[in-house]
Formats: structure tokens, sequence, C-alpha cells
């Protein structure tokens, strides 16, 4: 049976605007520069222009810490009202004079590539090698396959006798399995030579076999990579120079030999794609006893009100009787003034939070900044979200994405958050630098016994530090730090 009755029930709903800046919170340096583009095509009341800032006034800090500091770090408040006094902001000098430059980020899903020259491709640097062969049709759009087939290490993990079915299967195209065979080991002298192997053994071998080295050491390089791979993939050089009949030094100039091979000839990237060059969004810069915190965002364009469009709608205000298109007009004016007032609105209140999470940041890591990693403390968004009284999904997307460039380097936001062990004084101390700790002690070892995980565990434990072997494996695992044995030299 069908009934009608009220509820009443409570909801919390965010608006547009706060949807907005969240949006904008999420942005890095890159991101927020390609909003503010878009933005500024899509409004006609946005206009945005580079300004040749005086030396002196790009190099002020937007924060001092350490010092004498009465500023107040207030968010940016936005008038609501739907009403709005178009002489307000025609007279506003915040929006037409104020030289604040205002920059946007990038989110996770809008990554934006810094431009980079024309490179050619690992895939095409091969196709151009396997066009000059003079070999039959179906071998090259074999050899196509192969190369279409590689790894980003640049490793054939595709079965041979696979490619040539489905080309079989797929084409009509027959291909004898001996020529196909002699394709792969054709391509694997190919630049980089190694490139196509089906597993590190034959990579390793090829390269001996092609590269130019001491024939002496290049015999008992290859002899040992065939028939004593998996001793010399062990480090078990005792068992390789009795079984090889070597002395160590003979020993030592072999394995060096062996090292200047290339065991990723792909490079790791099939595309020879550059690392993006890190934009940083906050510079810290030491003076003395105090830190100085730059928001980087000088090079992006000011962001202003058009006096042109606010004077039109000045001018459609006061008038008591419009047209229908007069009406639409004034519609659409009032509804783009309103965008360009939260869009600007948001860019300030982005600035004034970035900035308090990265002075909150740097007090709390102040040894880390001033003394380097072994001094990094334990931190957690909470922390900050308490501090300056914000949420702790605020904190996120502030932290998310973001550089900052200090005295010790350039490192993302997030590097400076991470849970802590208790020592024996009661005091916490950050798993970061426990990983550096290991990493010192691993790179101070002798080469010839490595201390094991237990070794490093029990050295931590005598300093006060409790931790477990199975932890002291995964941070060093986290590292890419091999195991012992596998560290062993000679």
């Amino acid at each position: 049976m069908l009934s009608l009755r009220q509820q009443q029930k409570l909801e919390q709903k965010l608006s547009p605007q706060q949807i907005q800046y969240q949006k904008l919170l999420q942005l890095n340096t890159l991101g927020l520069e390609q909003r503010i583009k878009t933005e500024l095509e899509l409004n006609p009341f946005l206009e945005g222009e580079m300004e040749l800032r005086e030396e002196e006034d790009s190099s002020q800090p937007d924060e001092v810490v350490g010092g004498d500091d009465d500023s107040e770090d207030g968010e940016a408040t936005v008038d609501t009202d739907n009403e709005f006094t178009v002489e307000d902001y025609l007279n506003a000098e915040d929006y037409y004079d104020d030289p604040a430059i205002y920059k946007q980020q990038q989110t996770e899903d809008e990554k934006l590539q810094p431009f980079t020259p024309s490179k050619e491709s690992l895939s095409e640097h091969l196709l151009n090698q396997l066009y000059v062969l003079d070999i039959e049709e179906p071998l090259m759009i074999l050899g196509e396959e192969i190369i279409g087939n590689l790894d980003d290490d640049g490793y054939l993990k595709q079965d041979v006798k696979n490619l040539i079915d489905e080309l079989e299967l797929l084409h009509h195209i027959k291909v004898d399995p001996a020529k196909a065979e002699w394709l792969v080991k054709k391509i694997q002298t190919f630049d980089p030579v190694g490139i196509a192997a089906r597993t590190l053994q034959e990579c390793l071998i090829t390269q001996i076999q092609h590269l130019s080295f001491d024939p002496y050491y290049s015999f008992l390089a290859e002899k040992m990579l065939t028939d004593h791979f998996e001793d010399f993939s062990h480090k078990r050089y005792d068992l390789l120079m009795q079984k090889m009949q070597l002395r160590e030094e003979t020993l030592r100039s072999v394995l060096d030999l062996i090292k200047h091979l290339n065991p990723k000839p792909g490079d790791g990237d099939l595309d020879y794609q550059e690392m993006n060059q890190i934009t940083p969004d906050f510079v810290i810069e030491k003076d003395g006893a105090d830190f100085h915190i730059t928001l980087n965002d000088r090079s992006l364009p000011t962001i202003t009100v058009n006096r042109t469009y606010l004077e039109l709608l000045q001018k459609n205000k006061g008038k008591k009787k419009l047209s229908t298109g007069q009406k639409d007009t004034h519609l659409f004016l009032k509804e783009k003034f309103e965008s360009a007032k939260w869009f600007i609105a948001c860019i300030e209140q982005r600035r004034n939070t970035m900035l308090k999470v990265m002075r909150s940041i740097l007090e709390r890591q102040w040894p880390f900044f001033d003394n380097g990693p072994r001094h990094l403390k334990p931190m957690i968004y909470k922390d900050i979200a308490d501090e300056i009284m914000m949420d702790i999904s605020t904190i996120s997307r502030v932290v998310s994405g973001k550089f900052v460039q200090s005295p010790q380097g350039i490192h993302e936001l997030k590097y400076f958050f991470s849970e802590g062990l208790a020592t024996d004084s009661g005091e916490e101390i950050a798993n970061k630098q426990i990983k550096e700790m290991i990493k010192e002690m691993i790179e101070g070892e002798s080469k010839r016994s490595p201390l094991s995980d237990d070794k490093i565990a029990s050295v931590l434990n005598k300093q006060g530090i409790h931790i477990a072997r199975r932890t002291v494996a995964k941070y060093r695992e986290a590292m890419r730090v091999p195991v012992a044995r596998l560290r062993k030299a000679i």
C-alpha cells in the first residue's frame, strides 16, 4: 500500500566552488598553469598577463620560518552572496594591480609532460636496422613482430614458435623455424647489442661475442657464463676459481668485464622516454638561522578581471527594462563574472593553504632541513591537519604530487611522512631514518663478508632501536638492495 510521509534528514554537500577549490589544490605547478590557460580561454571576464618584476621583488620569500614573523596565515575568504556590486570590483586593486601571480598544479589524471626534443624511440631505432637487411618479406614481417613484442628491458619473452604460428594463422605467412631463429640472433646483434635476448645469460653472452674486449678475458667470461652461470649468479667465487682453475686476480678481471655489460638493453624504457624534469612547487632557502619558504609561482601570469566586461555588466545592471537579447547577455555576463570571481579566490585560497602546510612541515622537520636525512622525524597527515586545523583529505591533496627544493635536495612532500619505531629512550625514530642507517651500514660493510639481515637487526637493536630481521629485509628490499650473498665481492 502506497503512502506519503515526510522525512527530515541532515546532509552535507559540497558547493561547486568548494569542489573547484579542491581540484585546484590537487594540481601541481605545471597543472595549474594549464588550468589557468584553459580558464582564460573559456571565460571572457578573465585576463592574464606576464609581468616583468624587479629582481628584488621576485626574490622575496612568501614565508620566513625561524625568525620573528608577525604575519598571519589566514584563509582566503569568498563572498558567497549571489548579489554583487560591480562598483566594488571596478575599483578593487586586488583584481587589477596586485602583482601576485597564481600557479596551478596538476592532478594524477592530468599529468602534463614538458616539451622535449623529438627523439627516435628504441623500436624505431631497431626497425630502421631491420629494414636495411636483405631478407625475404615473411622474415621482415616476423622481425617487426619480434621488435614489437620486446618488454621494457628489451627482452623477448614471447616464444618465437608462437609468433610464427600467429603469422600463419592470422596472415597466412609461413616462416621456417630455423630461419626465424637466425633472425632472432641477427636482431640480437643490433644496436644495442643483446636486445631481443630470451634470458639474461643469452643477453650477456651475446654482448661478449659482439663487443670489443680483451680476447683472453672475453674467452673466460663467455666460458663462465656458458658453463658456470648458476655459480656466477649466486656469487660462488671459491667454486668458480676451483672449477675454472683461476687465480683471484684473474677472476676479478673477468668479473669486472662482465660488470661492464648491460643486463637491460632496453634501458628499462622501450621508448627511451626521458625522465620528466621535476618542477618544485616550493623552494626553501636557508638564511642564517632562518628558512625562507617561497611558493614557486613567479613565472605564471597574473589573473585579473577584465575591466571592459565589468563596465558592460554595470551598464546593463542599471537598466530597468531589457530586451530578451539584453537579458540573455546580462545573465551570461553575470554567470561568467561569478565564475571568474570564484576562480581567482580559489587560487588565492589554494596558495595560502599550500604555504600553511609547507610551513608546518618545515617546523616539524626542522632537523632534516638543517642537518639531513638522518634527522627525519616520524610524522603523519593527522599531525599537520591538527596543527593547522584542516581536514586530513586537504593535507593529502596538498602533499600529492608536490615537490620541494631545499638545501637537502628535491623531495616529494610525501617523503616527509612516515611511521616511527620505538627506541629504548622512549622516543620514536622515523622508518626513513632507519632506512638511511641501514643504507650507510651496507655501504660501509666488507664486500668479502657482507652484513646479513640478522646482523643488521642486531646492530640496530644494540643502538636501542627495536627492529626485527624481517623488517630489515623489508626495508632493504624497498631500497632495492640485494641479499648479503649477492653483495659479496672479491
